[in-house]
This record gives C-alpha cells, structure tokens and sequence, in this order.
C-alpha cells in the first residue's frame, strides 16, 4: 500500500492467488480488519483508500485501490516524529514490484509534495557538467556523475535532486531498483 501511495496509486486484491486464479477469502471481516490495521499503525503519515467487496463465482474478493498520495513520502511506522532519510523503510512501485525507495526518491518526494520547495535555484559548473555528460550519453547516475564531475556522490546526488526538483531531469528506476536520470 506504501509503494502504490508514493508512486502512481494501483489496487491490491485480496482472494487471487499467485496462479491469477480466484480463491476468494474466508472473511471479508477479517481482511477488512487487516487493512485497516495496516493503515491505521504501521504506514505514516496514514493513506488514503478505497474498499470494495466483489462477489465472482460465489467467491468473495476484497478489492483495495490506494490512490496517488499528495502527502509523500509514505514510510513503514517507525515511531519519529520526522522522517530520517537514512533509516526510514520508503518504498515505491516499479512496475509490479515494491522496491526500496533511494535517498534521491525520498527527497523528490519529500520536496514535491510541499515539504521543501525549491526557492530560488541557477545553473553552475556542476549542472553544467551533468548536461554536458547528458550530451555525450544517453543517461545518467550518481556514480556516473560523481566520477565524471570528481565529487562525492553525496553532492553528485544532491546535484540531480536538484535539477530533478528544477524540472530539468526526470528520475527513473529500473526493476532492479538502480536509478538513473534523463533530460527532461
């Protein structure tokens, strides 16, 4: 629910197995109960979703759609009052797995949901040096950049979040979890 929350929403059903096939659940009362636990202890801030009970063959599917968060990111409860991005368990969506959300897509989140706009911003030697990487390939990563640029990836990554967060580079994450930045 966390990942679908903090990337572009999805459904969750509860009753099909891993074959696809519908074996319904046994109590719509006791899923019901699961969700709600979820939601309500172990996700803050808490999320938004929708519940539907469908009947298909006389068995009974729970059918949950969790919708685009605008308050991200999304983090497993850890008990803290502010999200620690070194610890805090985020996760996204790639297409259908939940992956471990990096440093860099924490603070994208963070900042495009309202938390840290960007305030004022200009282009210099570093963000010059990422487009002129961009010229010469296709895309870009931290460590790329890091190496390209002779800085610590702390500062090549707080770079591309920028740019990121300026609208000039877009973040994408493979299925296996590994980022990587375009022009936009």
């Amino acid at each position: 629910m966390i990942s679908f929350a903090n990337s572009k929403g999805g459904y969750l059903i509860f009753g099909v197995n891993d074959d696809k096939k519908i074996v319904g659940v046994e109590s719509e009362k006791t899923e019901l109960e699961f969700i709600n636990e979820t939601t309500n202890y172990y996700i803050t801030p808490p999320i938004d979703y929708l519940l539907q009970f469908i009947n298909i063959d006389q068995k009974e599917l729970v059918v949950v759609f969790v919708p685009e968060s605008e308050n991200k990111p999304h983090r497993i409860q850890d008990y803290k009052d502010e999200l620690e991005i070194n610890t805090a368990q985020v996760y996204i969506r790639v297409n259908d797995k939940s992956l471990p959300a990096s440093k860099q897509m924490i603070r994208i989140m963070r900042a495009q949901s309202g938390a840290t706009p960007l305030t004022k911003y200009s282009i210099g030697e570093l963000e010059k040096k990422v487009f002129s990487f961009l010229e010469k390939h296709e895309t870009i990563n931290v460590g790329s950049f890091a190496k390209a640029a002779n800085i610590s990836e702390r500062r090549a990554s707080r770079t591309l979040v920028t740019l990121v967060r300026a609208g000039a580079l877009f973040i994408h994450t493979k299925d296996n979890g590994e980022e990587f930045f375009t022009v936009s």
